[in-house]
C-alpha cells in the first residue's frame, strides 16, 4: 500500500505533493524547493530554499538526504545506499549513516551513480560535473570476507570531471579539481590543487584567484 501510495504522489501536482510529501512522510521542503518526475524517499529529505530534484532520478534506502539552498540534482541520477539497522550486512559497522548531504549552491548534474551505504558530503559551491561518475562507498573486504563501507567527502568549491569514480574513504579538499576518468581512492589534505590519474594524484596547484574559486551563486555562466 505504501508503494501504490509514492507511485500515486508521482503525477499530483507540485503544490499537492509537496504537501503531502511533508504531512504523511514528514519531510522538509521549503516552499521554494521542488522535486520533478522523480523517485525519492529517503527517510528523511531536508530541502532548502530554491533547491531542485529534476525528473526520472531515483533515491532510495537512505537514512537522510539533505540539499543545501539553490543544491541542484539534475536528472537521471541513481542514487542508492543500505539502511541502518539490524542486518547481517554491515552489522560491524554499528556508526555507519548512509546519507548525501549537498551543500549550498552545488550542483550533481545529470546521469551518475551515487552510492551512499556510507555517508557521501557534497561541500558548498560544488560541481559534480559531467556524466557517468560514479560513488562507491562500499565494497566486499576480502581480507575479513564481508561487505565494508566506508565515507567520502568532496570538498566546498571543487570540481569533479566526467566519468570518474570515487570510492569510500576518500576526500577531495576544498577548492580542488579532480581530472575527468580519474580515480579517487585517498584522502588528500592539500587544497587548491588538480588531482587526476588512475589512481588520481596531485598533479599541480591552483591559483586562489580561479574565478571559479570566488564564487557567490553556484551557476556557472
Amino acid at each position: 500500500m505504501n508503494t501504490v501510495l509514492k507511485l500515486l504522489t508521482l503525477f499530483l501536482p507540485w503544490s499537492l505533493r509537496r504537501r503531502l510529501l511533508i504531512r504523511i512522510w514528514g519531510y522538509k521542503i521549503d516552499p521554494t524547493a521542488r522535486i520533478g518526475l522523480a523517485w525519492v524517499f529517503p527517510r528523511q529529505l531536508s530541502m532548502a530554499a530554491h533547491s531542485i530534484i529534476d525528473h526520472l532520478t531515483v533515491c532510495k534506502d537512505l537514512d537522510r538526504l539533505e540539499l543545501g539552498e539553490y543544491a541542484i540534482v539534475g536528472r537521471l541520477n541513481w542514487i542508492t545506499g543500505y539502511p541502518s539497522g539490524p542486518s547481517r550486512h554491515f552489522s560491524h559497522e554499528p556508526d555507519r549513516t548512509p546519507v548525501l548531504v549537498v551543500g549550498n549552491h552545488s550542483a550533481i548534474t545529470n546521469r551518475h551513480l551515487i552510492d551512499c551505504t556510507a555517508a557521501v558530503e557534497i561541500g558548498d559551491f560544488t560541481t559534480f560535473a559531467g556524466f557517468q561518475s560514479q560513488i562507491l562507498t562500499h565494497s566486499i573486504d576480502l581480507e575479513h570476507g564481508r561487505q565494508s563501507s566506508a565515507p567520502v567527502r568532496i570538498g566546498s568549491y571543487c570540481f569533479v570531471g566526467t566519468n570518474c569514480v570515487i570510492l569510500g574513504g576518500s576526500r577531495l579538499p576544498d577548492y580542488s579539481v579532480l581530472g575527468a576518468k580519474s580515480l579517487l581512492k585517498n584522502a588528500f589534505g592539500e587544497e587548491y590543487g588538480l588531482y587526476a590519474g588512475v589512481p588520481a594524484t596531485r598533479r599541480k596547484s591552483l591559483s586562489p584567484g580561479f574565478k571559479y574559486f570566488q564564487r557567490t551563486e553556484g551557476f556557472v555562466w
